[in-house]
């Protein structure tokens, strides 16, 4: 009878898998959603360049009318809001083949590294470029919206 006992180790079907590669696989069978699928409204991506008197900052918003970007400066604290709406129709015919549309508001909010004078900020808003010229002052208080050119 103890001819017929062998021993169990609970691993030994464990031993032959490569662990790492099979948690990748299934992370690579589950279908992709939300942000990675491009479901979600695009960011605002910006430049921010800086001189001994001012920032400049350049923010892309693309196909946005100027009407629809405010622009608010707060002490050293900036605050871009703009309201998108897109549509994109792809039709034959009467058969819509494709509908992608996106209505909605995109915010970015940022500080930088000094106050700014907001008596001398200025925007301007061409080819889907907010262009941001904010002058540095020593302290300030008060939130000035400015009036996108």
């Amino acid at each position: 009878m103890a001819s017929n006992l062998t021993r169990f180790n609970p691993f030994g079907d464990l031993a032959g898998l490569d662990t790492w590669r099979d948690i990748e696989d299934i992370f690579r069978r589950v279908p992709v959603v939300g942000s990675l699928a491009g479901n979600t409204p695009p960011s605002i991506r910006l430049d921010v360049n800086e001189n001994e008197e001012a920032y400049q900052v350049s923010a892309e918003v693309p196909g946005i009318n100027k009407e629809d970007v405010h622009v608010s400066v707060e002490g050293n604290i900036v605050s871009i809001r703009v309201e998108s709406r897109r549509t994109q129709e792809e039709k034959d015919g009467d058969t819509v083949l494709r509908s992608e549309r996106y209505y909605g508001v995109q915010t970015r909010r940022f500080s930088l590294a000094q106050d700014i004078d907001e008596s001398r900020a200025s925007a301007k808003c061409e080819n889907g470029v907010l262009e941001l010229i904010l002058p540095k002052k020593k302290s300030g208080t008060g939130a000035k919206k400015l009036e996108i050119r």
